[in-house]
């Protein structure tokens, strides 16, 4: 099934690399997605209305978003190769008036494919990081890893989630 985003916004989307693997949703959000919650969104609002990590500044920030993810034990790492045991997400960004600003996360499955939460709208699996990248999201700031959790929450489909805040 094709997604409903507009073609424009990821360029790099097309239908051999990658799936749509859930329905619209504003429940949640990417940040949500690649922290293994569905429940809530993760937005560094400055009213507080959405959860953000204790401790970490509500900003839009490149530093405060590896900061949040650092809250559940990721850490920085050189690369999004796929590595056995161990799970990687990616930071998105892109350059506005002469700041990096953070912008999407995707997390990598343990089959090597990434996952994302395509704003409020589907969850996608797809063939590389890079695939929802060059529009919308801007390109990869970053690369954080940890540890790969005994039972994965996401499917190497991207389909069922199970760790909720």
């Amino acid at each position: 099934m094709p997604g409903s985003w507009y073609p424009a916004d990821f360029p790099n989307l097309d239908p051999q690399n990658h799936e749509v693997t859930s329905g619209i949703t504003r429940r949640y959000n990417c940040l949500a997605w690649a922290a293994h919650v569905t429940k809530i969104r993760w937005e560094p609002d400055p009213d507080g209305q959405y959860y953000w990590p204790l401790g970490v500044p509500r900003q839009y920030t490149t530093e405060a978003f590896v900061e949040a993810y650092r809250t559940i034990g990721f850490r920085l790492c050189f690369s999004g190769a796929s590595e056995e045991g161990i799970e990687k997400l990616a930071i998105f960004a892109e350059e506005r008036n002469g700041k990096l600003r953070p912008t999407h996360a995707a997390l990598q499955l343990e089959s090597g494919r990434w996952t994302s939460k395509i704003g409020d709208l589907e969850d996608i699996s797809h063939e590389t990081d890079a695939c929802v990248g060059g529009g919308l999201y801007g390109t990869v700031f970053c690369y954080m890893q940890r540890p790969r959790p005994k039972e994965s929450h996401i499917a190497n489909r991207g389909l069922s989630l199970s760790t909720n805040i």
